[in-house]
């Protein structure tokens, strides 16, 4: 793997070689990659990169592989929609909506993350891979190591949203629904990594896993026409999106790919779960778990193993960050799809609603430009919205029956 250098702690910047681990031995703090961009810059173009294949894999000389992708060949390259009418009604004339709610094949930003995760762990030689997660991760582990030919094992909480749980079991998994919040799944799944030594795409693959999620920027600056965006406003989790975005951006620029980043980055989080939001609002430096509350149980992680890091990366792009109540998520969800025609699910929700908070404080200028990051499908999650869209309107297949219907909805004028 010529283009990657090792491992590197975050905390105390001791190095290790490339291998599953993502914890470092002398001060626990989390592992990251290390690239060569030196002889990455020797190979990679705009122009090589263009003549890639229309997905993710059109950076896998940007990716922490040895060889060829083998899992989640068809994974990423999603829209990055102009979102006119929305922006209108937020007032920034530069709207977009990098909209991964169409990813293949499981509909969620995830399936970059896991399409990079499990490709390792085969070239490690793990024949069982496995999870932790709030429902996202659920569906693409599964959905991945079945195309791939893996055993898996998914670790969801128990009060999971039904649309998640049969998105997982449909791939024949073995799922296991936990009494408990995600941290609560997190600490048993980081005890079972130990004892049963599986493949954790999000704890000793974690180093591998996370960078697929730069993948996710480099696409937004390769469609914006090679050039960063001014903000972009991302729903926070676990906390390494964020973080992702920007180093890839960073990457890109350090390549001489783009010139320049001037992006500020935004974190979104749920009233009801806001560990990092309130410690960039409050200016805290250390950040404080919560208990989660909230109808957007995919961005539910109360303790985010890489929080700290999510609110270090907004501070030094200048960004700022908010968190809105679940009323507020649901006010999102339904403006996306009455101005855009896009259902996302609660964690979009949040991060559109954040953005509204965050233009009506000044935030952008009206003419910057704006993205806002889609990371899941509303079919997913349609519980948050099944009593707040009204109901039908029934009649008979003839026209005085609708005749009736559209004077009483008064959806016409005599």
């Amino acid at each position: 793997m010529a283009t990657v250098l090792g491992l590197k702690c975050r905390e105390c910047g001791e190095l290790y070689p490339v291998s599953p681990v993502h914890v470092c031995e002398l001060c626990f703090g989390p592992l990251e990659i290390i690239y060569d961009l030196e002889a990455i810059a020797k190979k990679v173009s705009r122009e090589s990169i263009e003549a890639g294949p229309t997905s993710m894999w059109r950076y896998r000389d940007l990716l922490p592989i040895d060889g060829e992708p083998t899992v989640g060949l068809d994974c990423g390259w999603t829209p990055l929609v102009r979102a006119d009418r929305l922006g209108k009604e937020l007032g920034i004339n530069n709207l977009y909506l990098k909209n991964d709610s169409v990813n293949h094949p499981t509909l969620s930003f995830k399936d970059r993350v896991v399409a990079v995760a499990l490709t390792k762990a085969k070239e490690f030689g793990y024949q069982v891979v496995a999870c932790a997660s709030t429902g996202n991760l659920a569906n693409s582990v599964a959905a991945h190591a079945a195309q791939a030919g893996l055993e898996s094992y998914v670790f969801i909480p128990a009060d999971l949203e039904q649309g998640k749980i049969l998105g997982t079991l449909i791939y024949g998994t073995h799922l296991l629904a936990v009494s408990g919040n995600y941290d609560e799944v997190n600490r048993l799944c980081a005890e079972a990594a130990g004892k049963y030594g599986w493949g954790f795409v999000n704890i000793n693959l974690r180093p591998f896993y996370g960078d697929g999620s730069k993948t996710f920027g480099y696409e937004i600056a390769e469609q914006l026409g090679w050039k960063a965006p001014d903000h972009v406003v991302v729903p926070c989790a676990g906390g390494s999106l964020i973080s992702k975005i920007y180093k890839g951006l960073g990457e890109l620029n350090a390549l001489g790919l783009i010139d320049g980043v001037p992006t500020k980055m935004y974190a979104a989080q749920a009233t009801g779960c806001n560990p990092i939001t309130s410690m960039i609002t409050s200016g805290a430096e250390v950040m404080r778990p919560v208990k989660p509350n909230t109808i957007a149980k995919s961005i539910a992680i109360g303790n985010p193993a890489d929080g700290y890091f999510a609110a270090e990366t907004v501070r030094k792009s200048g960004g700022w960050a908010a968190d809105v109540t679940d009323e507020e998520v649901v006010d999102g969800i339904r403006l996306l799809g009455r101005t855009e025609g896009i259902f996302a699910e609660t964690a979009s929700g949040v991060t559109v609603s954040v953005a509204k908070k965050l233009a009506a404080e000044g935030r952008f200028g009206r003419n910057d430009v704006v993205v806002l990051a889609i990371t899941g499908n509303g079919l997913k999650t349609q519980e948050a919205v099944s009593g707040e869209l009204g109901r039908p309107t029934y009649i008979q297949p003839n026209l005085q029956s609708l005749d009736t219907a559209l004077r009483a909805e008064t959806l016409v004028t005599a």
